[in-house]
């Protein structure tokens, strides 16, 4: 995957997830559908963490924790959407200038030796990112649904 592609993917998931979320306010940031389940809030703050992991992970693979605990508490101090969105924001900054700083050769070269994804091309953790952010999105159009909030379509302004 090109350097180019990277940023764009990355550019696209910021976006979509954004447009998607944005009609969330702070009315709702601590509201899970169950008890147990993260709020829209944590949810956020969750993807941000998981953008940070998977860039630290890729470059370091001691990083690629699995100490699933500490990184819930981490998320679980998060009580407002103001505050996950801009640890949203400095993940994604993050990795638009890891991505910049990073060779083309680099980018494709094998993941270290890691319990999750094996060696596999380091690229590949952008899609995981896309994944991982289209499955949250999506997560949170519900809780705002279950809030009476009509979501808008993520691809486009309507």
């Amino acid at each position: 995957m090109h350097k180019q592609a990277i940023l764009q993917e990355l550019q696209s998931a910021q976006e979509f997830f954004n447009r998607s979320t944005r009609n969330l306010t702070e009315e709702v940031a601590n509201f899970a559908p169950v008890e147990g389940t993260m709020t829209a809030a944590q949810q956020v703050a969750h993807v941000a963490q998981t953008i940070e992991w998977f860039f630290e992970g890729a470059f370091r693979p001691e990083a690629f924790s699995s100490d699933w605990e500490a990184a819930a508490k981490e998320t679980a101090a998060v009580t407002s959407l103001a505050v996950a969105r801009e640890w949203l924001d400095r993940a994604f900054a993050a990795a638009r200038a890891k991505t910049e700083a990073t060779s083309q050769e680099d980018w494709n070269a094998p993941l270290a030796p890691n319990p999750f994804f094996g060696e596999i091309p380091r690229f590949v953790i952008i899609g995981a990112i896309t994944d991982h952010t289209a499955h949250h999105r999506g997560a949170l159009t519900v809780y705002a649904r279950l809030n009476n909030i009509t979501p808008p379509m993520p691809y486009m302004d309507m």
